[in-house]
């Protein structure tokens, strides 16, 4: 019989687990041809969600956990999920029920088909605001123009991978992850399915602006080095602005002399090229950090607490 692992990251969900779990029930009771596996990842929760999961666990074999000693992001817990998941196959998804578990068995079917990676895209996004949309768009648009990967828009991490997949995800162990781009980096035989997302069972987003910005940064550094050669490209072509410029002075001066003027000009030179000199910095002070970070060479994640059977 095969068997599936539910991966679900969670961080402050206590007051949505009772729900997913009782929907979870009536799709693994109504499913009895696989055996089912429900993991739970819990990123550091200041709330009672650990307590919750462990009494889920207690009254339900199929669950088990994995509680990390602090919060180190959901990058980092669905690593944890790749690691722990003992299943033929696993479907990401998110405690808060945006994603609904009845697409599961429309995945499986699609998996016994032979596909390798299930992704579900989004119809809609829901009650994101305007300006929202707008950035998502926008973000999407320059890492695709940027990359060599196709990363897939309005698609998340709900998804189905096969045993496969989750293996090769698993020797990925960079520390700054963009799980997003990895799933399109790995290949494998994918098929898209179509939902609606669901609004929010309870409680609020810890995905604020800041750090959605956060993560784009981390998808862009990640999967191109556009970045670093559209700075190189800007200053090559000031330079040549500054050259052409430099001339036209030199030549004025000699021709019509120097009368002491031009402070405005010259202010608005020197604030725009210290302007660009800084941004290249920056930019280049992203890889930089990236190189600083991975070199440390610390694990992603540090668990507390395991219930569950080990897979090696």
């Amino acid at each position: 019989m095969k068997k599936v692992t539910i991966l679900i990251p969670c961080y402050n969900e206590q007051e949505s687990l009772l729900t997913l779990y009782a929907r979870l029930k009536l799709l693994m009771d109504a499913n009895v041809s696989y055996c089912w596996e429900i993991l739970f990842v819990n990123d550091g929760s200041k709330d009672n969600t650990i307590h919750i999961i462990k009494q889920l666990h207690y009254k339900d074999s199929r669950i088990s956990y994995v509680d990390l000693s602090r919060n180190y992001g959901k990058e980092a817990a669905m690593l944890a999920g790749f690691d722990y998941a003992t299943g033929d196959c696993m479907v990401i998804m998110d405690a808060d029920l945006q994603h609904p578990p009845e697409l599961i068995p429309g995945m499986l079917m699609l998996w016994e088909e032979g596909y390798d990676d299930v992704y579900a895209k989004r119809k809609s996004r829901g009650k994101e605001s305007w300006m929202r949309k707008q950035f998502s768009l926008l973000y999407y648009k320059i890492l695709q123009k940027t990359t060599r990967v196709e990363i897939l828009q309005n698609v998340g991490d709900f998804r189905l991978l096969d045993r496969k997949c989750i293996d090769v995800l698993r020797t990925l162990r960079e520390s700054q992850r963009y799980t997003k781009g990895m799933f399109c980096w790995i290949g494998f035989k994918k098929k898209e399915i179509e939902f609606e997302q669901c609004d929010r069972l309870a409680g609020t987003s810890s995905w604020n602006f800041w750090s959605l910005f956060s993560l784009a940064i981390e998808g862009i550094t990640s999967f191109t080095t556009a970045p670093l050669r559209l700075s190189t490209v800007v200053g090559f072509f000031i330079s040549i602005i500054a050259f052409i410029y430099m001339c036209y002075i030199l030549a004025k001066t000699l021709i019509y002399g120097d009368p002491v003027q031009g402070f405005p000009t010259l202010m608005i030179v020197i604030l725009f090229l210290g302007g660009v000199q800084l941004l290249s910095l920056g930019i280049i002070g992203e890889y930089l950090g990236r190189i600083f970070y991975e070199t440390k060479n610390r694990p992603v994640y540090v668990v507390r607490e395991y219930s569950g059977e080990i897979k090696n």
